[in-house]
Order: structure tokens, then sequence, then C-alpha cells
């Protein structure tokens, strides 16, 4: 099937990411700090499936990851490249550490941005390859709180579709997926993110089931994704514009 390259792939969507396209043949480049993580994930996966993998340890919050990663794309032999890499701070601005902005604005918009670029050329010229992005439903939504990571989030939605539209007649696709709650330790580390898991059951949903729907859309072709019927609901209704007017009344 071709190299898979995955940011964030240690935990959570980024290693479903990893299962599932390695029981597509894909072969592996593996992406994230923690390179124990990535180095069993790719033992387990090689071993099941027969597929390569490769892990480059990285933080994508600093220049020398994202140009670490950034070197390894512009070999030129990456199918699908996978930035999936993120985090939240629940936190609001005004009082929340200016590092920790940055390093969002980092991971969720400069490394997409220059990991694409790194990519594209190559996909470009064999008129074969593609993008996912994982953004958010939040990139729909204005949550206090949450300020930067719903303006990082709507910029990966904005910049993806754009870009697609610039590559699809190359053969090329981008992807946005958007998803709602998903049952990962993203919601798990404290020290990132100051969320417990809230809501009723339905509204989480496993890994698997987002990532097999951003995948089977991007066999498709399709540049957008929002994965689960109610999760739909909530973008058509964001569409309106509707919530954003509730969230004065709301905060008061």
């Amino acid at each position: 099937m071709g190299l898979a390259l995955i940011t964030g792939a240690s935990s959570g969507i980024g290693a479903e990411f990893a299962r599932q396209l390695a029981a597509r043949g894909y072969d592996l480049a593996l992406s994230a700090r923690r390179g124990d993580r990535l180095a069993a994930l790719g033992e387990e996966l090689a071993g099941r499936h027969g597929v390569k993998y490769e892990t480059v340890v990285a933080d994508l919050s600093a220049e020398q990851g994202i140009a670490a990663v950034e070197a390894r794309l512009q070999q030129g032999d990456v199918d699908l490249l996978v930035n999936n890499a993120g985090f939240g701070i629940g936190k609001k601005f005004a009082h929340a550490e200016l590092a920790g902005q940055q390093a969002m604005v980092n991971v969720h918009m400069v490394a997409p941005m220059r990991l694409m670029r790194a990519a594209l050329p190559a996909m470009i010229e064999r008129r074969r390859g593609g993008v996912i992005n994982v953004a958010s439903l939040a990139a729909f939504l204005t949550l206090p709180g949450n300020a930067n990571y719903c303006a990082t989030k709507a910029y990966l939605m904005r910049f993806s579709r754009a870009v697609d539209a610039e590559v699809r007649r190359k053969g090329v696709t981008v992807q946005a997926l958007c998803p709602g709650f998903v049952v990962t330790e993203f919601h798990n580390e404290q020290e990132r993110v100051r969320m417990d898991r809230r809501g009723p059951t339905f509204m989480w949903m496993p890994a698997a089931y987002v990532v097999g729907q951003s995948l089977a859309a991007h066999d498709r072709g399709k540049s957008l994704v929002v994965p689960g019927f109610g999760y739909k609901l909530v973008y058509w209704l964001a569409k309106t514009g509707l919530p954003d007017a509730l969230i004065p009344l709301v905060m008061r």
C-alpha cells in the first residue's frame, strides 16, 4: 500500500491510525515524543501484519522536532501523512501561561503546515497520495476556556480544505477530520488538559470508530469528516450561528 507517516502516534487516535493502516498493509513512520511507546507499537504491528516501521522521536511544539519530521518527509516516499499530534489546555486565555498557548499554535498550526509543505511536492509529482489532518468539532464552535484550541483547530480545518481544492486535480487529497469527544488518553493528561470526562455516554466515541470513518472517507476522497450522527447535527447547528449566539446567555 505504501508508507504512512503519523504524528502523535504513541497513543489514542494516532496509535489507532497506525493499527488500521498496518492492517491495510501500509509500512509506518511513527512520530511522537515518547520513543519507547513508538517502538513497542511498531514491534506489535510488525509482528501482527508483517509491515516495516521506523520511528521519529520529535516534540512538534519545538523547532527541532518539526524540522526532524520535515526532513523525513522530504525524502519523498510517504504516501499518506496523518497530522494527528495535538493537545488542549482547559483554561481561560487571560490566565493561561503564554508558553502553553504558543506550543499549541506550533503543534496545531505551524507543524501541520510545514509537514504538508514537505510532503506534498513528491505526492503531486507521483499524482498519488493524501493527507489527513485531525482537527476537531471545536473548529466550528466558540468555547470559552478553550479559545486558542478552537482557533487553531479552525485554522487547521480551513487550511486543509483550501489545500485540498488546490491539489485534488493532481491526484492528491487532503482531509480535515473533525471528531467530537473520543475515548483516548487526550482527556486524561491532567498536566495538559484540565478536563474531566463528562457528558452522556453516547457523546464518547471509540478511537477505532473515528479512524475507521476517516479512512473510509479518505478512500472516497472526502475532504471533511465529522464522525457520528449526533456530532453531524452539532456541526449543522453550528453553521446556523445559534451556538455562538447562546454563549453570552450561558456565560451570564
